[in-house]
């Protein structure tokens, strides 16, 4: 075997050795999703398609109240900025890399790659380019209902 066989051969074996960490790499980063979020309850529908996510007093405690699901959608909602007596829902799944959106400081942020998103679910930044989907949401007594 002369020289140029060998630095082929050896060219060949580095870039088939780099293959699984290029093919890990391009798949979806849900494992850099925090795991010390809390479990996902799962909500009950109610006839008219709405679904009760919590209560008023739980979300005016923690700000907004996430980690539920229904319907096969993960939601969060928060108080609308425009009405203090409304509620928005969003879908809590970022349109970017499927990671969990969480609540910080006053706007919606994807933990896994810093997208950020405005009270409206529009992107403030990050890489995602797509708004967070919003679903139909009520407040009804002391409960809030979401409608997928």
């Amino acid at each position: 075997m002369n020289r140029r066989e060998f630095a082929n051969w050896l060219g060949v074996g580095a870039l088939a050795s780099s293959l699984p960490i290029a093919i890990a790499a391009c798949q979806g980063d849900t494992a850099d999703a925090p795991t010390d979020a809390p479990a996902d309850s799962e909500a009950t529908v109610r006839a008219d398609g709405f679904a009760v996510i919590g209560t008023v007093a739980d979300l005016d405690a923690a700000g907004f109240l996430a980690n539920v699901r229904f319907q096969g959608a993960r939601v969060i909602v928060i108080r609308d900025p425009a009405t203090a007596d409304a509620v928005i829902a969003f879908n809590a799944v970022c349109p970017h890399a499927a990671c969990t959106v969480e609540w910080g400081e006053g706007e919606l942020v994807c933990p896994c790659h810093d997208s950020f998103f405005n009270l409206d679910g529009t992107v403030a930044s990050g890489p995602s380019a797509e708004p967070l989907a919003q679903f139909e949401s009520k407040i009804e007594g002391d409960q809030i209902l979401v409608k997928v």
